[in-house]
């Protein structure tokens, strides 16, 4: 993964390190905000080209329970239960008809264990009586099962079956507050309207590429502004760290790629 800072002297041109007020901004167009949401797209393709879904899966079901057992907890420790987890229950009848207390103790890592196995034993059978076993691919479908919403619809249908989703998480609302795109606290609604400003088919990548920008560079109490590849478009510049090698070094997993 690489990170350009580009050039800081064209979003803080007072050099006073901050990002301008929002009056002396002049008003965006909407044709602006669309080409500014699609360069910071395809900036971030640059960025992050092995962008995916952090998750370890092998088929729909495996992704949908993975979802749901992310809750409250790291990806990284998911993706540490879950072998053991899918060898076990390698279908929805398996999870329909799982012990309990078996399932509980292979979900203890993860936190909120009997909750997490109430749910996933609910997944399983709601599959098989509505669904044949199969994970749905429809967003209507998907919603109806025990514990899953847009979010983890969105997840499924977009790496699972291909289908462009929009998964708005903290890390997504977030930047798509600080960039400008959306005002909106409401998950549903900051779907809809960055889904209008991207391209359909960019939407299950642009997901990931807002997911791992939040995760690696743009963190919600100081953000790494001066090693961030999309400075330059961002109104929200200077509200974290500016200075580059002092941002350089707050970056997490990945090296940055130079200006």
């Amino acid at each position: 993964m690489s990170v350009a800072v580009g050039s800081l002297a064209d979003v803080t041109p007072t050099g006073t390190g901050k990002a301008e007020s929002k009056a002396a901004r002049p008003a965006e167009s909407r044709l602006g905000l669309v080409r500014r949401a699609r360069r910071i797209n395809r900036e971030l393709a640059l960025t992050y080209p092995d962008a995916r879904a952090e998750l370890d899966f092998t088929t729909p079901l495996e992704l949908l329970v993975a979802t749901v057992l992310s809750a409250q907890t790291t990806d990284v420790r998911v993706n540490a239960t879950t072998p053991e987890l899918f060898a076990r229950y390698p279908d929805a009848a398996a999870y329909a008809a799982a012990n309990p207390e078996e399932l509980e103790e292979i979900l203890r890592p993860l936190g909120f264990y009997r909750a997490k196995s109430k749910a996933v034993i609910g997944l399983g059978r709601a599959l098989v009586d509505r669904f044949g076993g199969e994970v749905p691919p429809k967003l209507a479908d998907l919603v109806t099962l025990p514990g899953v919403g847009r979010k983890t619809a969105n997840v499924v249908l977009g790496n699972a079956f291909g289908i462009p989703g929009i998964t708005v998480d903290t890390h997504f609302g977030r930047l798509a507050r600080r960039f400008g795109w959306t005002t909106s606290e409401d998950p549903v609604k900051v779907e809809q309207e960055v889904g209008e400003l991207v391209e359909k088919r960019e939407w299950t990548m642009l997901s990931h590429r807002l997911i791992w920008h939040g995760r690696r560079v743009c963190f919600a109490r100081r953000p790494a502004c001066g090693a961030c590849s999309v400075a330059q478009w961002c109104p929200a510049y200077g509200i974290g760290e500016t200075d580059p090698e002092r941002a350089l070094a707050m970056v997490r997993s990945n090296p940055v790629r130079p200006a």
